[in-house]
Order: C-alpha cells, then sequence, then structure tokens
C-alpha cells in the first residue's frame, strides 16, 4: 500500500466484528483499490472515535499518540495471528508476547500509597494510560477469546484483492462484504471476457 489516508472508509462492518473487539480492531485499516487505504486509527482523534464507538474509552478521552501508536501496533500483531491462524501456519512467537502482555497490561489492584500530610491513599495511575490498557486488554481478550473459540475454524481472510479484511465465513461466503463480492466477480467476469477474446 502506497498511501493511509485518514478519511472514514464506506464500509459495512465485516461478519463477526459486531461479536468480536479485536476482528473490528484488525479490519480497522482498509486497502482500497490503486495502492490507498484508510485507517481508522490513523490519528488521536480518530482512535479516541474508534475506542469510544466500541466501548472502550469515554467520548472526552485526551488521547496521546503514544497511546494511539500502542493500539495500531497490537493491531498488527492480531492481525498477523489472524493470518496465521486463516493459514493454518505457526503463529509469530512476537505476536503471541504482544497480545499476552496487553492482557497483562491491566493491575490486578492498586497500591497502597502514603502520603507524609494526607496519609494513605490507593495509587491512581494517569487516567488516559489507564483507559488505554484496559482497552488494549480488552481487545487483547477478544483476540484469545476468537483464536481459541470453535468459531475460528470459520475465520477467514477477505478473497477480494486488495482488501485485507478478516471475518467470520457464514456458509460458502468468501467476501467481508458485498462490494468485495461485487468487485471479484466483476474481476472474473472481465478476464473471462479477455480470455475470450484472444481466445
Amino acid at each position: 500500500m502506497e498511501e493511509v489516508t485518514t478519511t472514514e472508509d464506506a464500509l459495512p462492518p465485516a461478519p463477526g466484528e459486531e461479536r468480536h473487539a479485536a476482528l473490528a480492531l484488525a479490519n480497522s485499516v482498509v486497502a482500497l483499490p490503486g495502492g490507498h487505504a484508510t485507517d481508522l486509527l490513523g490519528t488521536p482523534s480518530q482512535t479516541n472515535r474508534w475506542l469510544t464507538d466500541h466501548d472502550l474509552a469515554p467520548v472526552d478521552l485526551a488521547m496521546q499518540e503514544m497511546c494511539a501508536a500502542q493500539l495500531r501496533a497490537l493491531r498488527e500483531q492480531i492481525r498477523a495471528l489472524f493470518a496465521s491462524r486463516t493459514a493454518g501456519v505457526p503463529a509469530h512467537p512476537g505476536a503471541l508476547s504482544a497480545v499476552n502482555d496487553a492482557l497483562t497490561r491491566v493491575p490486578t489492584a492498586r497500591l497502597l500509597k502514603w502520603d507524609d500530610e494526607t496519609g494513605p491513599y490507593r495509587e491512581t495511575p494517569h487516567p488516559t494510560t489507564e483507559v488505554v490498557d484496559h482497552a488494549l486488554a480488552a481487545l487483547a481478550a477478544s483476540a484469545a477469546d476468537l483464536l481459541t473459540d470453535p468459531e475460528a475454524e470459520r475465520l477467514a481472510a477477505c478473497g477480494s484483492p486488495p482488501c485485507i479484511r478478516f471475518f467470520v465465513r457464514h456458509g460458502r461466503r468468501q467476501w467481508c462484504s458485498t462490494r468485495c463480492g461485487d468487485r471479484a466477480r466483476a474481476a472474473r467476469a472481465y478476464s473471462r471476457r479477455t480470455q475470450t477474446a484472444e481466445g
């Protein structure tokens, strides 16, 4: 892909995204014809909107680029795991480590601290970091759940280049959307016409 645009694309959610937030995360970058792409996490404000739309962050979160970059990095590791699963090949150890690291980012308890003037208190992490850590952990858990669920047998990569989205297959469906299916059928029809004209 040559260019990553930051405008939202009109593709509907791929089948399975409504049940698996990690699938929606994996599909938050969309390849478009002509070597272009739409990245729904391209900027901190877009990342904040994506998290809000998926009930993983408040609307007024002051998202920083560092946190948005963490989410994009997790997306690439989850995409790598989904690609391994759909291709039937072993997962890259780095992708597994990244998901497991995200799963364990959220502390199970806040530490007890002591202020000389006000006394004991529980440690409160930086609010934005805490929200992002919880979102990363939730998305990692969603990926782990999908990959270990019987539904993982139906996890598929869209069969209409240049699309790079994943979806949960129902029946013999090979595409993540009607638009991709139409594009694939049009390409096959064009190929048949070209071969007939040459033959």
